[in-house]
């Protein structure tokens, strides 16, 4: 990866926000799911979130980042959000309104465009989490509130 400055971190430099940023290898032959970066990071999948794309019923996606060692419960997160249902666009659906490839789509990333933000709640109570920068190979760690400040993000309970 080069030294270039992805639009997630001039956001959170603008915003003084303290982060880290870390590098993993994304084979698109093989491309690694959330756990598989964790372990690559040396961190446990309870701290690297994955950001999932989802249509919610309305003209604007929905974002939720969910622990890396966990799995969406789509009922759940209608419930939790009051929708009818939620459903995962699929992959060319989901690069064609983020701008981004799958294995790189990143919350902090879409800021800009305003969609309603979740984070699934085991996230609140870390010190640190870990989510996708925008580009595949990296990740930035923050603390929590500064993820939710930034995003909007609302804490939901919509995992197993």
């Amino acid at each position: 990866m080069s030294n270039q400055k992805l639009n997630s971190m001039r956001l959170l430099d603008s915003r003084k926000v303290v982060y880290s940023v870390h590098t993993y290898v994304y084979d698109p032959d093989n491309p690694p799911d959330a756990v598989d970066v964790a372990r690559q990071l040396d961190l446990g999948p309870e701290y690297v979130f994955k950001t999932l794309v989802l249509n919610g019923g309305d003209k604007h996606p929905i974002l939720i980042m969910v622990p890396a060692d966990r799995q969406l419960d789509l009922k759940r997160l209608a419930a939790a959000i009051e929708r009818k249902r939620v459903e995962l666009l699929a992959r060319a659906e989901t690069e064609r309104l983020t701008g981004l490839k799958v294995g790189g789509i990143g919350a902090l990333a879409l800021v800009q465009k305003r969609w309603a933000c979740y984070l699934e709640q085991r996230g609140a109570i870390l010190e640190q989490i870990y989510v996708n920068a925008g580009q595949r190979g990296t990740m930035l760690g923050l603390a929590p509130a500064d993820l939710i400040d930034l995003t909007g993000a609302q804490l939901v309970e919509a995992a197993f």
